[in-house]
Formats: structure tokens, sequence, C-alpha cells
């Protein structure tokens, strides 16, 4: 496994960020998933470059800032790999870094597993058919989600860009996830009505053995309901107060090697899948800024923008 692991870190290296000899490379790890972020930092060094790594505690929760000390660091690499066991991605700090012109990938959550199976992948395909809906995304007004689990949703995104997460990130501050493989938007804030049941997996709860029902009004979510694992989302949302329950983010997934494990970040990439995210979306376009998003994902779903059917029962249609 540590060859597979040497390898994988290599190909994100050098294929998803481009990394060149004499590059400053900073690994920010924490000590859940130091061995990971290790295996990267050392990788690095093989490459040529001035590698560095700083490790920190966990965060309480996705969204939470790093130390000063970190976020500063991170304001000086030219690279950036954000191995931790909560996710850095919808942060000011994270925010700063790629303004400053850093190259970063957050690796939220990451496993052994996960990062010798999907970090191998065919991006080039993967940011093709990213950045196909991410411009379809741009270019919408409304869209309805259906599910067969009872998923029923009005968003709308007119007047937002969507986003690839393509795990092609070479240009001067650019952003994203590895693994990789979805294309995103914020859906305009205080407008969502409907009603989303997670039947994949959700941040901070897992894959799901019963679905999580929430019912949505003028934007947020206004009720959860399913059981012991609703019960755990409400409480980790009631940590931040009402603006945790903003409808954040619409995502699909893309990446075909990412499968249900019970861990968001590969999870929300499925190809076929649809995520939604309930925080923050001042990262990705948005106006909320709160300590906390939370994704959830929604199995076989049906995905129109403007009426045209971008996905049906799970499949891509066009």
């Amino acid at each position: 496994m540590i060859e597979q692991l040497k390898t994988a870190a290599r190909t994100a290296l050098t294929r998803c960020m481009g990394l060149q000899s004499g590059e400053k490379l900073l690994v920010v790890t924490d000590t859940s998933l130091e061995e990971l972020g290790k295996i990267f930092f050392h990788t690095a060094q093989e490459l040529g470059a001035e590698s560095m790594i700083m490790e920190m505690y966990p965060r309480a929760s996705s969204g939470e800032e790093p130390p000063q000390t970190v976020a500063k660091a991170l304001e000086d690499a030219d690279v950036a790999l954000l191995v931790t066991e909560k996710s850095l991605s919808h942060t000011s700090a994270r925010k700063r870094a790629n303004e400053k012109g850093a190259r970063v990938a957050s690796l939220p959550g990451l496993t052994a597993d996960m990062m010798a199976r999907t970090l191998n992948a065919d991006y080039a395909m993967i940011a093709k058919l990213s950045e196909r809906i991410g411009d379809l995304l741009t270019g919408g007004k409304k869209a309805r989600l259906t599910g067969p689990a009872g998923t029923d949703i009005l968003l709308n995104i007119f007047g937002r860009s969507g986003q690839p997460d393509t795990g092609i990130y070479h240009q001067k501050g650019c952003f994203g996830n590895l693994p990789a493989g979805e294309a995103y938007i914020a859906p305009m804030e205080n407008t969502s009505q409907g009603i989303i049941v997670f039947d994949g997996s959700m941040s901070g709860v897992g894959k799901l053995s019963q679905r999580i029902t929430v019912r949505v009004e003028n934007g947020y979510a206004v009720d959860i309901s399913g059981g012991t694992e609703a019960d755990r989302l409400i409480a980790l949302l009631d940590k931040h107060g009402r603006e945790a329950r903003n409808i954040a983010e619409l995502g699909i997934g893309t990446n075909h090697e990412a499968k249900l494990t019970g861990n968001v970040l590969e999870d929300e990439k499925i190809l076929g899948t649809v995520h939604i995210a309930l925080g923050d979306n001042h990262a990705m376009g948005g106006m909320v800024e709160v300590a906390s998003h939370l994704d959830g994902v929604i199995l076989n779903p049906t995905l129109e923008i403007d009426g045209y059917v971008l996905l049906r029962d799970g499949k891509l249609v066009g």
C-alpha cells in the first residue's frame, strides 16, 4: 500500500498541482491525518520543491479557521495541500492564500484507500465534463432537483457563476478538492424552496442508514427530520446559528472512480450524484459567512436547468 500511496502523491503533485522544482510547497495537516500528510511532504521534497509541513490539532468543524500562524504561512506558499480531518476549503485563510497566488488543494478526511484509488483517475476526462457542467450552471436561471426518495426543490442560480472542480490546478491562485470531480454553484440566498431528502451521506454524520428530510423555506432549512442521524445533523448546525442552515451549494459529481464510502469528500464526487450544502458560501461566490459547511449527497437524482435535463435518475442525459 505504501508504494501506491507514494505514486498517488506524486500524481497529485505533478499532474494535478503542476508542482515545479524550486517551488514552495506547504502541507497543512493535523494529528488525525499526519501520516498521509507526511507522504505528500516527503514526495514533494523528492521532486525538488522547498517542502514544508505544519501540523495542528483538528478543527471542531468544517469551515473553522486554522491558527493565524498557519494562515500566514499559506499566503507565502506557491502550492498548498490541506490534508486535514475537517475541511479548510470554506475559510478566509484559504481564500487569502489564493488571492496571494497560491495553488491550493483541500483533502479533508482523506483515507489511504481513497488516496490510492481516486488520485489516479482520468482527470482530463473529469475536467472536460466538470467544465461543461460549470458553464451550464453559469448560464442557468432556475434549477429543479428531484429524487426517488422524495427530493423536490427549486433553486435560483441566476447571477451566480458555476465553478468546475477539475483536479487540474496549474494556474496561479486556483483552488479545488482532491480527489476532484464536480461542478458547483451557490444559489441565491433567501430563495430556495422545497424538500431535500439526503439518502447517500452527510458531512459530520457519514454514510446514511436513515434518510434525512429537510424542509426548505426562503433559502433556509427550517425543519430537519429522520431519526438519530438527523438529530446529529441538527446538533452540528445548532452550534453555529441560523446561517448554518443556509442553502449554500448545488453540486454535481463527475468522478468515475468515486464510490459511496461515507466520506463526503469522495461521495460528493460520484458521477451521477448531486449534493447540496448547508452553511457557508462566501468562499464560492455567495454572501453567507459562517464556520460551517456541511454537504449532503442525493442518490439517483434528476436535475433540470431551465428545463434542460442534465441528469435523469442518476444518469447523464446530455
